[in-house]
Order: structure tokens, then sequence, then C-alpha cells
């Protein structure tokens, strides 16, 4: 149920103004995003900082209360802007949702005593969190996150930890195999019947002096409830048990709650708890992981993505591909452009992959040189299968490109892609080459059909550039180039056929460069300012460049702000794309009013439906001030448009539409920065549907488990059959449908079951895509993702023991050292240790494996006597984690003044973390 007021004028992922406990003011109560988001800022400064001083940089922390803008600055990732915000996005949209996915699920929100079972979701979704960033499937990892965030949240709202004066959380929660507390028994009375609306003194006197776990019960109706006599309940409107004695409630999910007069001290324990849990997961991952599981990196937040043909008739392609890879890793490594994540998917018939998914960019280099071509001469090639991998392998809103000089084999996976386009709301450019000296293309009947290739470039904002091998390096350059500067979309179109048309772009202050590309053959061009000033060649004081190489033309303008206009002229058809760098860019999502409960809006992950009202959830991103002030729906073909209208919330904005078009549209967003007006374009094409799909599944697979997903389709038609295909990324054995019949009722229900091999990798992910169509071509999708999760054993964290103590330490400190040695071990049946590091304290650290035990570390420390106390990070290969802490005391040189200390948490820094939460909230 709602807990800490997701809803109105929260983080706008959700918004419920009717639902009990929602629509009180952030600034009145405290909710799960604001909760999510002050410790994800927090973890991440920490984060931040603790890597700069292992690098050795400088690291300033942001005024509070931190903002995103001024954590990505103080992290020197401003680059990092949009995919920080999106990872945050992704956190609180999991956490908030299981209101809506699991409203009457009593263990995810610690109802009805239900101690254990809301353990074990966290206890698990920890788990995943941690084997996923090992295998840096980051999105996998932030949707677990989000999931397990909000039960543990709850607990400190639904539970009477509060109410008994502890004053730090509950660390076991995210611990396995240890008492939580002491939990009420079945039979034990809790509660008393509140005075009239005054709840304060419900909870029975001996539950509070023993300390006894308990929690209110819930339900919508009383005669269903399962509340036994005696016991608390949540309280609240919504809440039917509420009326049953014991009456009221224990809630303090807002001020106005049963328990409302403890909300700011279960919110505030709330935040540390979850503090709690980022530490955990940060030690596990380390820095550097940590960071890039909150989207932030030091230089581009953009993956290079690379997907080639290579056959024997690619070599001078996959020349070029080295020639731009090696440029980029030469020139970029270090800066601010450098990308944050290198994938390469190789393709040829009947091979695709193996795929290379890493952040170093020297093993990137190494694969991509490795390259040999082979094979070939019998086109076409499974290109949009190695498109499917890479979709299914990269982060969202990422920019891949697609060499080949064939056609596609593998058309029937044309909509899969776009369904995977528009759920990750991807970039792909196509780069096609053709060379009648090629072997390959002499035996060619008819020309490589690119068609397929241009209907995906538009549908992602891409472009479909043809040429010959020998101008295939520049072309490259110029589009990977703009990739890496991380480019907004001002504006795109198509038109087809061609016709003669002027379009309108806005360049605002934060520009600080302006792109036109164009493709098509024989396009005429004339360029006007804001000044007034026109241009209709490449030659003028308007731009400052231009380069043709095949179909494809750019022009880079010099900066002048305000409104431009471009007439374009051609009876072939074109594609404009004007880009821009800035800071300034927008999140988009479609959402729907839930069905649920407690009502609000739910996150689509499948098509709106088409000639209906509608709604959108724009973000803006890289600016803590600017605001939304228009956003319309653009027809890819036309410039007809479709004008929402906009509520700000909180920090987002709703947008809400009286009807969504039929065809390929995009999202047009226009607001302020100050008083400069900014434009912004989705370069991602949406299309609506009259189909409905919905999926429901649990979030973790088992290997060697069948694994059911339930699906629903609902039309208006009646008595229409309809066609079902289903895909998964990792080639996992399924069984579903080919065809389903809608009778009657308008819907109709199947399941997908797939089954993972049983050595699959814990912390691998898959994504399925479920597809309809009826026989009218009308299709729609849903896409899912799942984590993969083996069974753990290992639940100790390593324990460190000491082994030898050296120091000549006196008065006089600076010229004095201290050093001694350890052993980390992770017991008989630990899963072995996996990395030992320096989390506090200066000095010299070093590592090397046990030879008498193959599940220890031997450790040895040195440092400056002035320097008489350090901490170290124990991780074993599972993800437990723990802190070992080693101080000599009053510099003296006997050995009893050795201080030796194996935390099972690291209370101090929680504590510290805490004191600090507690006084920002609080101010």
């Amino acid at each position: 149920m709602a807990a800490f007021l997701c809803g109105a004028l929260s983080l706008a992922l959700l918004w419920s103004p009717g639902a009990e406990g929602f629509g009180i003011l952030p600034s009145d109560s405290l909710s799960h995003p604001e909760i999510t988001k002050m410790a994800l800022l927090n973890a991440t400064v920490h984060a931040c900082r603790a890597l700069a001083q292992t690098e050795g940089t400088d690291f300033t922390f942001p005024s509070k209360p931190y903002t995103f803008k001024s954590v990505t600055s103080a992290c020197k990732a401003t680059q990092s802007s949009k995919s920080f915000r999106l990872a945050i996005y992704l956190v609180t949209y999991r956490n908030i949702r299981v209101d809506i996915r699991h409203a009457l699920n009593a263990s995810f929100h610690f109802d009805d005593e239900m101690f254990a079972g809301g353990r074990a979701i966290i206890v698990e979704g920890i788990q995943s969190v941690k084997a996923s960033n090992k295998e840096e499937n980051y999105d996998a990892a932030r949707q677990q996150l989000g999931e397990i965030l909000h039960p543990l949240q709850d607990f400190y709202s639904h539970s009477n930890w509060v109410e008994m004066a502890n004053t730090a959380p509950n660390a076991n929660l995210i611990r396995s195999e240890t008492s939580i507390g002491n939990i009420a028994g079945p039979t034990r009375a809790t509660c008393r019947n509140c005075d009239g609306d005054d709840c304060t003194n419900n909870i029975l006197e001996d539950i509070i002096a023993e300390k006894v776990l308990t929690s209110g019960y819930f339900s919508l109706v009383p005669i269903v409830s399962t509340k036994p006599p005696g016991k608390c309940s949540h309280g609240g409107g919504a809440d039917k048990t509420s009326k049953l004695e014991p009456t009221g409630g224990i809630n303090k999910d807002s001020f106005k709650a049963s328990h409302g007069h403890l909300h700011a001290q279960a919110a505030n324990m709330a935040i540390a708890a979850t503090s709690q849990l980022f530490e955990d997961v940060r030690g596990a991952a380390g820095d550097k992981a940590f960071l890039q599981l909150m989207g932030i990196s030091k230089g581009s937040s953009k993956a290079l993505c690379f997907v080639i043909d290579v056959t024997k008739s690619m070599s001078e392609d996959i020349d070029a591909v080295k020639s731009v890879t090696n440029s980029i890793i030469n020139t970029e490594v270090g800066t601010d452009n450098e990308p944050s994540l290198y994938i390469l998917v190789p393709f040829r018939d009947p091979d695709v992959g193996p795929l290379t998914k890493t952040s170093d960019p020297k093993v990137f280099k190494t694969v991509i040189d490795g390259l040999s071509p082979s094979g070939g001469g019998d086109e076409p090639e499974l290109s949009l299968s190695g498109l499917q991998l890479a979709l299914t392998t990269g982060p969202f809103n990422s920019e891949i490109f697609l060499f080949t000089d064939a056609g596609a084999k593998d058309t029937y996976l044309k909509s899969t892609v776009i369904a995977l386009i528009e759920r990750t709301q991807t970039v792909v450019n196509f780069l096609i080459t053709d060379s009648p000296s090629t072997n390959r293309n002499q035996n060619r009947i008819a020309p490589v059909d690119i068609q397929p290739y241009k209907d995906l470039a538009q549908a992602s904002g891409g472009e479909a550039i043809v040429v010959s091998k020998r101008e295939l390096l520049t072309a490259t350059t110029i589009i990977t180039e703009a990739s890496i500067n991380s480019m907004v979309t001002l504006l795109q179109t198509a038109r087809s056929p061609g016709v003669t048309e002027t379009f309108l772009f806005i360049v605002d202050k934060t520009m600080t460069k302006v792109i036109v590309y164009m493709t098509g053959s024989s396009i005429g061009f004339t360029l006007t300012s804001p000044s007034g000033a026109t241009q209709s060649s490449t030659s003028g004081s308007l731009v400052s460049s231009s380069v043709m190489v095949g179909n494809f033309q750019t022009l880079r303008l010099n900066v002048q702000t305000g409104e431009w206009k471009l007439k374009l002229s051609s009876t072939n058809p074109y594609t404009l794309k004007v880009i821009g760098q800035s800071p300034i860019d927008f999140l988009v999502d479609f959402v729907e009013a839930s069905e649920g409960p407690f009502g609000g809006f739910d996150t689509l992950e499948t098509r709106p439906k088409v000639g209906v009202e509608g709604y959108l959830m724009v973000t803006l991103t890289g600016t803590d001030s600017a605001t939304v002030s228009a956003v319309s729906l653009v027809e890819s073909q036309r410039s007809n448009a479709v004008a929402g209208v906009v509520q700000a919330q909180g920090e987002s904005f709703l947008v809400q539409f009286a009807s969504l078009p039929s065809g390929q549209f995009e999202v047009q967003v226009k607001g302020k920065e100050g008083s400069s007006v900014f434009q912004r374009q989705s370069p991602t094409s949406f299309t609506a549907s009259n189909l409905t799909i919905t999926a429901t599944a649990g979030s973790l697979l088992t290997p060697g488990t069948p694994f059911v997903v339930p699906f629903t389709i609902s039309t208006s038609e009646v008595g229409v059959n309809i066609t079902i295909r289903a895909t998964n990324n990792r080639g996992f054995t399924m069984t579903f449908p080919t065809t389903l019949v809608i009778e009657s009722g308008n819907s109709t229900n199947g399941t997908v079951t797939l089954s993972a091999p049983l050595n699959t990798r814990s912390g691998s992910d898959v994504t399925l895509t479920i597809e309809a169509e009826t026989p009218g071509r009308d299709n729609n999708y849903v896409v899912q993702r799942f984590s993969v999760l083996n069974a753990v054993t290992d639940f100790s964290a390593p324990v460190c023991e000491l082994l030898s103590l050296r120091s000549n330490c006196s008065v006089n400190c600076s010229s004095l050292q201290w050093s001694f040695s350890a052993r980390v071990s992770d017991g008989a049946d630990g899963t072995g240790v996996e990395r030992v590091s320096l989390k506090e304290g200066n000095g010299t650290l070093t590592t090397s494996p046990d030879p008498q035990n193959q599940n220890s570390t031997k450790v040895s420390f040195s440092a400056s006597c002035c320097s008489p106390s350090m901490q170290i990070l124990v991780v074993d290969k599972v993800g437990n984690v723990d802190t070992c802490t080693f101080s000599f005391e009053g510099m003296e040189t006997s050995p009893s003044s050795l201080a030796v200390k194996t935390t099972a948490t690291n209370f101090l820094l929680v504590l510290t973390t805490l004191i600090i939460l507690f006084s920002s909230v609080t101010k």
C-alpha cells in the first residue's frame, strides 16, 4: 500500500491525488522518491570523493541540499547529467511502482507482521543487484535496487521500530541468516483501540518494553480481513481493518497518518537505512562500478557501440572501424569525451557474436584490432540479429553504429528491433557501403535492399548513410564525433516523397555547437539566421564548414541565438536532423492511469493506445532551474503536431493529450532556462496502437527452472486472429502460442515459458520481447528485463586476523612508521576473497594470495606513525562485505596498544551518514 506519500508533487513518477496517504506536499511529508533521491545523492557524493582520493585528485563537497547538477559538477562528470538523472529515475520509478504492482502483497510493505517475507525480498534483491553489477548489467541492477528499496523504507513507517525508541536502522534487514528482532507471535495482542482520532498510545506497553516487533494489518475489504484479534492495523481511510477492534492504526506515512507524530523520525530512519544499503552495494561493487550504477562517469555518458559485418568483402570497412576506434581511444581517453562503455557485436551468416562489453578501452582496442573478415558470398547477412543483441546489451539512450555492405537476411526481426528501439530510446546509425570491386558485389544479382535500414534509422533518430568504401572513414568520423560529444536533438523529420518545406528550430544560449544532418540526393537548401541573414550554399557566414559524402551532407553552423529557418527543396526522399551541444536535455516516458486500488500513473512497457487520451512524463536534465512550457507530438512525415497540457509535478512535468495520433511521431519540448527559450526533440519515433498488451512476472529467473510470463492482449475488435512472436536476447529455450483468437470480451491471455541453462552466470540478464499483430498489421509489444540469480549459499563476510605488528613510533611521528600483516579469510565453505582495498587511512597496502589457503588473502600495510589507524574493506565473490579497522593507539611500541576491530556492519560510517542526513532534513 501507499507509504511515504508516493504521489502528488513527488518526483512525479507516480501521481495519485485520490489515494489514502498521498496528496501531502513534500515540504510537509517526505515521500519514497525524496527519501531515495536524498540517499542516492549522498551516496554518490561520497563515492566520488573516495574515488578522487584513490586517484589523487581534488574533491570539493557541493553545498547542501545536494542537487543533480551540483553532484555531477562535484564529481567532475557534467556530461553524465542525463545518464545520472536516468539512473535515479529508474531506481525511483521501480521503488514507487511497488505500490501499483504489489499493492496488496503484505511482504512488500512489511504489513501483517510479514517480517520474514519482507526481509527475504530485500536480501534476495541485494544478491541480484550485486551479481548484476559484477556482470556490468547496470540497468537490471537499477530495476532490482528500486524494487527492494520500497519494502526497506516501509519497514520504518509500517512497523513499531521507531516507537521502540531505536536510534539506528535495523542492519539485519539487509543480511541473511540473522535475527531482525523479537517478532510478535501470531496470537499475541499488540494494540488497543485508539482514543478517537488520537492513536499516539495505541501500541501496548509490554510490546514496547519488551521490544517486540509488530506491524499493522491492512485490507481493502473488512469481510476478508485476516487481522487476528488484538493486532494493530495499518490505519487510514483505505484500510478497512482500522474499523475493527483494536481500531485505528500505526503507520507513519505522513504527518496526517495514524502515527504521523513520528513521521519525521520514520522518514529519517528510512533515509539512513537506504544509505546503509547503498554502502553495502557500493562496498561490494567498488567506487567506480557503483558510480557507473548511478550513471556517473568521468567522460561521456555515451557507450561506443559497433555492430559489424565481418564477411570477406568488409575488409576495408573493418579497417575504417579500426581507424576510428584507435582515434577515439587515443585522443579521448581521459577527457570529457571518453566513452563510458564499449560494445562490439560482429555478425555474419550464420553466426552472431561473440559479444564484447567492457569499460576498458585497451581491451576494446585489442578486440577491434583482432577482427578478421572471413566467409560471406551468400548475402544477405544476419544484421538485425546483431542489432538486436546490441540493443539488449547497451544502456538506455545509447547510440549504435552498424556497418555492412549487404541487406538483412533476418528482416522478420524488424518489428522486434523497432520495439527495442522504442523501449531503450536508442539511436541507430547505418553505414552501408557498396563497391563493385569486391567479388561479393560482382556476384550480386540485385542492389542491396536498404529500405529496412532506412526505416529503422528513422524510427531511432539515426542516419542511413550510403557511401563508397573509400568515403566510409570520413562519414564514420563525423557521426561518431557527434555521438561521443553528447549532442542533443533540436529537430528531426523525414519526407517521402520529397517536398519543398521550411523547418524552424531554436538555438538557445546554452548551445556551443550546432550541426545540420541531411540524407538524400539533389537537396537544395536555404538557411535563414535569427538576424535575417540568408545563405543557399555551403559558402557564407552562416556555415563554418560542410562535408558531403555519399548521400550524407553536414552543415556546421556558426552559433547564433534565436529562431533559425531551413528551407529544403527536393523531389527525392530526404531526412533532416539538427543537433547541438548543450547540457539541457530531457527524459520522456508514456504513462497510464493505474487500475490498482490506489490509482496513480504507471510507466508503460508497451505502446500507448491510439486515438484516446494519453499521458507523458517529461523530466529535464542538465539543469536545476529550467521549466517546460509546451510539449507536442510531431508527426514524423508531416509538420502536424498535437499539443499537450503541461502540469508541473515536482521536478518533472505531466503532459496530457486529448488524443494520441496514428503513425510515427516524436516528442518536442519547449521551455525556458532563465530568459532563454530552448527547444528539444526526442530522437526516437513513437507509435500508438489499437492493441493493448500487458505482461506480469517476477523479476528473478533461476537457471534450470521454467520461468512463466503471463500476458494479456486486448483490442476493440472481436473474432480476430492475433499473431504472437516472442524473442529473447540470450537464445534461451522458449514456448509460446503463435496465434491467439479474441472471441469475446475483447481480450485473451497467453503465456511465455522460458528456461535459462544451468550454466548461466549469476548476474546475467535476459530481455524478453512479446509482440502481437492483427491481420491488418496493427502491432504492439511488451518488453521486459529479468535478472538471472543462482542460489547463494555463502552469507558470511570475510574475517580479518592480525599476524604481526611492527612499530618504532614515538612522540616525533613524522619520520617514523608502523606496519602490520594480516590474513583475510572467507572460511572453509566460503566463496573466497575477491577484493581487499583501503577504505580509510593513509599508507601503502599490498595483497597476495595465501599459499596455504585458497580462500584467504594475505595483507601487508605500512604507514607513517602520524597516521595511526586505517580501515580495509573486504569483499567475497558473492558480494558479502565487511570492514576491518586496525589502529596503533598512543604511538606506543607495545603490541598491547594495538586495537583490531572487525565489525559486522560499518556502523560508524552509517551513524555519521545518519547524523548528516538528520541535520539536512531538519534544517
